[in-house]
């Protein structure tokens, strides 16, 4: 069985569970609408999992978005952070808008998805809706003075980055003084790809130096996202698994020969293949 299932047309397919069991696209569907809430808390899960891109799933994930049935003790919304995400990674634009208003919803974690998922639509229809929630931490264009650890800052910066939003620059370049890293991390990330200038991509490379494993991880991804070329021999020799140094090195290639003939490669492009040999 092929695992992506990204051309489904088969609602009567079948795909192995972890525990042994099976589900179709069909009873994935109908379990968004159960009354047992782990049925449909799976269900949201999985349709993204295996990338079920169907028009009734994806209808049926938008109207999960509004569940209040699934709450937690401390008022969070589980099947609505689990549609969030599928829907990010099922491509409809159609779930733009209410990816949108899902920024409003009080729970962070819902907040944090519908931004991910944004930024994999890729539509910037939503810049505005973003930097309104980005705006929370600032007061014109500097952190305000006790900063704000209420919005999912580094989800927000990222889909900023990626959605190209050069006008609100100097708004991202604020969070680079952040107190949180990761959040540092990802305003860097964001201000390579909105600028083009090495100086951020380099304060990245040196953070692959830092102490704390977690935040070395979080820096391969986001270096591997901007394709930084220069810092490939970091990335090689960074201490962190070498299937996540694989995976960041496979973002630097894929930058590189994007922007070459395919009847060649770049220098950059056979270094960081060598690089990437050396770690198998």
């Amino acid at each position: 069985m092929n695992p992506s299932l990204e051309n489904i047309k088969d609602l009567s397919v079948t795909v192995d569970n972890a525990d042994g069991g099976s589900l179709t696209v069909e009873q994935a569907i109908a379990n968004l609408e159960s009354a047992d809430l782990g049925l449909r808390f799976y269900a949201a899960w999985w349709l993204g999992r295996f990338r079920i891109s169907e028009p009734a799933a994806v209808t049926a994930l938008i109207k999960a978005l509004e569940d209040e049935a699934d709450r937690t003790p401390e008022g969070g919304y589980p099947l609505r952070r689990n549609a969030a995400r599928a829907l990010g990674k099922l491509g409809d634009r159609q779930a733009v808008s209410p990816l949108i208003r899902c920024l409003d919803c009080s729970d962070f974690y819902v907040r944090e998805a519908a931004a991910q998922s944004l930024e994999m639509l890729g539509d910037p229809v939503c810049i505005p809706a973003l930097i309104k929630l980005l705006a929370v931490g600032l007061q014109g264009e500097q952190l305000i003075s006790q900063p704000d650890l209420s919005q999912p800052y580094d989800a927000i910066l990222e889909a900023l980055g990626n959605l190209r939003a050069t006008e609100f620059a100097p708004l991202v370049k604020a969070f680079l003084e952040h107190p949180i890293e990761l959040v540092q991390y990802s305003a860097a990330r964001a201000m390579y790809q909105l600028t083009q200038e090495p100086v951020y991509g380099e304060r990245l490379v040196q953070a692959l130096a830092g102490e704390k494993l977690q935040l070395r991880r979080a820096v391969l991804a986001d270096l591997g996202a901007i394709g930084y070329l220069p810092a490939a021999d970091a990335i090689a020799q960074t201490l962190a698994e070498n299937s996540l140094k694989l995976i960041s090195l496979k973002g630097l290639l894929e930058h590189q020969v994007n922007h070459i003939t395919p009847s060649t490669f770049s220098e950059g492009a056979i270094k960081v293949m060598n690089l990437m040999d050396s770690l198998l």
